[in-house]
């Protein structure tokens, strides 16, 4: 019979409910930034802060993996985690950023359902990493995190075909497309996290 010995110390658990709570500010900041009549310029410094606050979790993360002798899981494993989720808030800041360096004004009407997208996964995965210490009920999560990234990609397909439908110049074409795949890529990153927190719980158990 093989035991697995766990370190009592759950900084690590606590670190990445942190790095996840930065996710669900920024998604927030990202609804805001794509709502007209906000200041975008406010927002997008807002943003930078929330990235900025999130880079400092992630290194926390690191620091702690070369600082701890013992770690909860494979030492691997919680690099990728912690640069994945680290990859989601860069994602959704890329998407606020172009929308203030190109002084958009109107978006397409289908990305509000992209960030209703992302705020759900950034909810999702807020609950789910305090879950990590245990290990259970986490199965839920990374199959939800996988039907909304279905349902993301169904969205995005239908904003491209609405771009090229000629109802946009070709300059609005290339600037709204940036930030269409920004906004992709954000949902894309989400369920990197999933899979991840989903292998870690296989090797686990």
């Amino acid at each position: 019979m093989r035991f697995k010995f766990r370190p009592v110390d759950g900084s690590f658990y606590d670190l990445f409910s942190e790095a996840a709570q930065h996710l669900v500010v920024g998604a927030g900041l990202l609804g805001e930034m794509l709502s007209e009549g906000n200041s975008r310029a406010e927002i997008a410094q807002r943003m930078r802060e929330a990235e900025h606050a999130a880079d400092e979790t992630t290194h926390s993360i690191v620091r702690r993996v070369n600082s701890t002798f013992v770690t909860p899981f494979d030492r691997e494993d919680i690099y990728s985690l912690a640069s994945a989720l680290d990859d989601v808030m860069d994602e959704m800041d890329e998407a606020v950023d172009l929308v203030l360096l190109y002084e958009i004004t109107s978006l397409p009407p289908e990305t509000a359902e992209q960030v209703e997208v992302l705020q759900r996964c950034a909810e999702l995965t807020a609950e789910a990493m305090p879950r990590l210490e245990s290990m259970k009920g986490l199965e839920e999560y990374w199959i939800e995190i996988n039907r909304l990234e279905n349902a993301g990609d169904k969205s995005y397909r239908r904003m491209l075909a609405n771009l090229f439908s000629g109802e946009y110049d070709a300059l609005q074409v290339l600037k709204l497309k940036d930030v269409v795949e920004a906004l992709e890529s954000a949902i894309d990153a989400f369920e990197t996290v999933a899979n991840i927190v989903e292998q870690i719980s296989v090797k686990e158990s």
